[in-house]
């Protein structure tokens, strides 16, 4: 994904992600359901669809609550051409589970179906996501759309001043510039020597932190394939103050 937008930011949800499809599991039926659920690596015998969907209303509407100048908005939307009804159960499910919209576009003007999904999705998160879709397809028949808008103030504020260009490397060919901010201080911090890379931990306002990570020199994709929940754990348990 990197090297596909080598000059611009890469912003991606496992949340959002997962929520989507279990969204769409609502509306699938054997076999197809069955793997959206196994791909989301349930064990479908040891637990039932129904504690699923609850797990992740709950899990939606525990990061949405709004804490100590933490804001973190999440939702759903389908856009649909007119021609196609989706189930009475499915939205009665869907919408109070996962706060889903259903609206209709015309797909066969694409230029104003652009808009309508482009001006939904900037409104929805405030302004920082603009022109989510480009050239789409005339064919298109149904469009999922899940969204994330966060906001938080740092604990310890960055100063804009301190601010200047700085090589990004992407690969062991591709180098970027970016500008970087930089500031003094004692974080949490942890070298891994596998990957290897640095992490560093910082504290929003309440309880919300970020992991920084930056691989060693061309370590990039190998960071990429095996950043996982037990690699974040292992960070977050051997972290010191530097």
């Amino acid at each position: 994904v990197a090297l596909e937008a080598p000059n611009k930011n890469i912003f991606f949800s496992p949340v959002s992600i997962s929520i989507a499809f279990a969204m769409l599991a609502l509306g699938a039926r054997s076999v197809t359901k069955t793997q959206i659920l196994e791909g989301l690596a349930f064990n479908l015998t040891e637990i039932q669809e129904k504690e699923i969907h609850e797990g992740f209303h709950n899990l939606m509407h525990m990061l949405s609550h709004p804490e100590n100048g933490v804001q973190l908005n999440m939702g759903n939307a389908i856009f649909l051409t007119e021609k196609l009804k989706p189930l009475k159960k499915f939205l009665d499910e869907a919408k109070p589970l996962y706060q889903l919209d259903v609206l209709a576009s015309d797909f066969s003007n694409p230029i104003e179906a652009e808009k309508e999904i482009n001006d939904y999705i900037e409104k929805k998160t405030q302004g920082k996501i603009t022109n989510l879709v480009k050239e789409m397809d005339p064919q298109t028949v149904m469009l999922l759309a899940s969204f994330v808008f966060f906001r938080g103030n740092w604990e310890q504020p960055f100063d804009p001043e301190n601010t200047e260009e700085r090589e990004f490397f992407v690969d062991a060919e591709t180098t970027v510039k970016v500008p970087m901010m930089y500031q003094l201080g004692t974080f949490d911090f942890y070298f891994d020597k596998e990957l290897p890379c640095t992490v560093v931990r910082l504290h929003y306002n309440g309880s919300a932190t970020a992991f920084l990570v930056l691989p060693a020199k061309g370590k990039m994709k190998q960071l990429e394939q095996t950043l996982a929940k037990e690699r974040v754990q292992e960070w977050s348990d051997h972290l010191l103050q530097r």
